[in-house]
């Protein structure tokens, strides 16, 4: 028995005392095969769960060192037979393989004949699958290559895919890396996909997704379908191709509601991707127009449904996904896991900010108690209208307002879901430019580059700033509102501050919410990824704020 920050529970819950001097070494280290819980302040609770298990033994890490990690931060003595489940649970990720036979094409491949006999009795598996080749070996539909992934998944059985992919359509493209060069962080996460073939790179927002895309890119050498959650973001995207690579403007694609360029390089809206006409996906096409030989997914915990289904026929191409977190609120990250591919790399947040790559960040939750009136009004409230009336209390006007006056020399963004709230709070703010889903994307551009150049200190902004915004600048984040209580929002939106600052200036993250509400009960559920990446919220009283003014 040591004095570890970590009690080990035979139910398969890890608790981290957060408070001990080996807390951040034993995070990092439970970091890649365990999922955050809950974050209260001086106790965290994980869980161990098959998926974290099998991405951890996809990306390379074995059962040993998990129970190592385990047993070096234990308190007390691990339970034994979570030891053996944990080994047990590792160990069944890839004794059943996906691979190229030379006459027969695709085939599953046991090394566990029980196990085969096992899933040619699934009644949902068996139709995926031809002949047997011999005792070990059964012939697979190669269009049924995902959906047998996702089949096998869901009966415990991961398959590890080795059928390897078909280079698509080559093209040439080249680093242009004269005056900068890859960081060891981003050189490795590019290493790790291309070992894996597919598969998703998780690294914090500001930290360069879109660099270790390009070489990606570099090292395939084909052509690249790249999905992007808008087109601002697409345009970004394209920005830093030509400013990054030997490609120009001629090769690179628009395909959005605005234009349909399909090109060598073609960025490609999830937005239009799923457009429906009379109940058809029309422009899913787009996936066969060209022989593609990677296909990228940005910001890939936002993949629509319909995208799933049709990158279930896509496992002959390489796949990327790029996010800075693999929580998805509907539960399907599974799917990402067999049809994109397992996590290839994952960066902490904080080892990446201690290397100087990501601004450092404070995280504070202001707390405003609320009037008489507006509790009565809450009180009374149907259930479906609870949320939405504690976000958007006037109360939290004075608020937002002497946060942005405490950073006088910073440019700031205030971030919200509610499209009344964010124009009341623009007005009461002397009418400071705000951007919303009926922007057009000309005016969108036009005031983020007003802002990227100073020209307006503080903008007000909707959801559609969440994802793949550039603003190196902005230095605080008033968060007012949100999407319910969801984890990867809140991620994304301490993002927007995170690029490192010339002059290595700190960056702040507030959240405002309405006490005794379920405002804030949403805001401590969205805090627990940024929890587990080592970010620690500071509980501030509105009326000490307010005192000042």
């Amino acid at each position: 028995m040591t004095d570890g920050p970590l009690i080990v529970q035979s139910d398969k819950t890890l608790l981290l005392e957060v408070d001990h001097e080996l807390a951040g070494e034993a995070r990092a280290a439970i970091a890649p095969f365990a999922e955050l819980e809950r974050s209260p302040e001086h106790v965290h609770t994980y869980r161990l769960t098959p998926l974290g298990l099998w991405n951890a033994r996809a990306a390379g890490h074995d059962a040993e060192q998990v129970v190592d990690a385990l047993v070096r931060f234990s308190r007390y003595t691990v339970p034994h037979a979570l030891l053996v489940d944990v080994a047990d649970t590792m160990d069944r990720y890839g004794r059943l393989q996906l691979a190229k036979h030379p006459v027969h094409g695709l085939v599953l491949i046991s090394l566990d004949r029980a196990v085969l006999e096992e899933v040619l009795r699934q009644k949902k598996i068996a139709p995926m699958l031809g002949e047997r080749i011999d005792d070990d070996t059964v012939f697979v539909h190669p269009s049924e290559r995902g959906r047998l992934k996702q089949a096998l998944l869901k009966v415990g059985w991961p398959a590890e895919d080795l059928a390897g992919y078909v280079d698509g359509e080559a093209h040439p493209i080249e680093l242009d890396n004269a005056d900068w060069t890859l960081r060891p962080y981003q050189q490795l996460a590019v290493d790790s996909f291309w070992a894996g073939g597919s598969g998703v790179v998780v690294l914090p927002c500001g930290a360069g997704k879109t660099l270790v895309g390009a070489a990606a890119m570099a090292q395939a050498k084909a052509t690249t379908l790249i999905l992007v959650t808008n087109t601002v973001s697409g345009r970004q995207w394209k920005r830093e191709l030509l400013a990054r690579t030997s490609l120009t403007e001629e090769e690179i694609g628009e395909y959005s509601g605005e234009k349909k360029e399909i090109r060598p390089v073609t960025i490609a809206t999830y937005q239009i991707m799923t457009t429906r006409r009379k109940g058809e996906y029309r422009h899913l096409e787009l996936f066969d127009s060209r022989d593609w030989g990677l296909v990228i997914y940005d910001e890939v915990h936002l993949l629509p449904a319909p995208i799933f289904r049709l990158t279930a026929d896509l496992q002959s191409r390489r796949r990327l996904g790029l996010t800075a977190t693999l929580v998805r609120e509907d539960g399907r990250e599974g799917d990402v896991f067999s049809l994109i591919g397992p996590k290839r790399y994952d960066a902490p947040w904080k080892d990446i900010e201690n290397q100087g790559w990501i601004a450092p960040a404070d995280c504070s939750e202001v707390r405003v108690t609320l009037t008489d009136a507006e509790r009565m009004a809450y009180a009374t409230a149907e259930p479906e209208d609870k949320y939405k009336l504690a976000a958007t209390v006037r109360t939290k006007l004075p608020v937002i307002e002497a946060i942005v006056n405490r950073h006088p020399d910073d440019q700031v963004l205030v971030i919200g879901a509610y499209l009344d709230q964010l124009a009341e709070i623009a007005a009461h703010l002397g009418d400071v430019p705000i951007i919303q889903g009926s922007t057009p994307n000309k005016e969108r551009e036009r005031l983020f580059d007003e802002f990227r150049r100073g020209e307006s200190r503080v903008l007000v902004v909707s959801k559609v700033a969440n994802f793949s915004i550039d603003l190196p600048e902005a230095a605080v984040a008033i968060q007012i509102s949100g999407t319910f209580g969801s984890r990867q929002e809140e991620a994304q939106r301490l993002g927007r501050v995170l690029r490192p600052k010339a002059d290595k200036r700190q960056a702040h993250f507030y959240t405002v919410v309405s006490r005794d509400t379920l405002d804030a009960e949403y805001a401590a559920h969205r805090q627990r990824f940024l929890a587990e990446q080592g970010y620690a919220y500071t509980i501030i009283d509105a009326d000490d704020l307010l005192r000042p003014l």
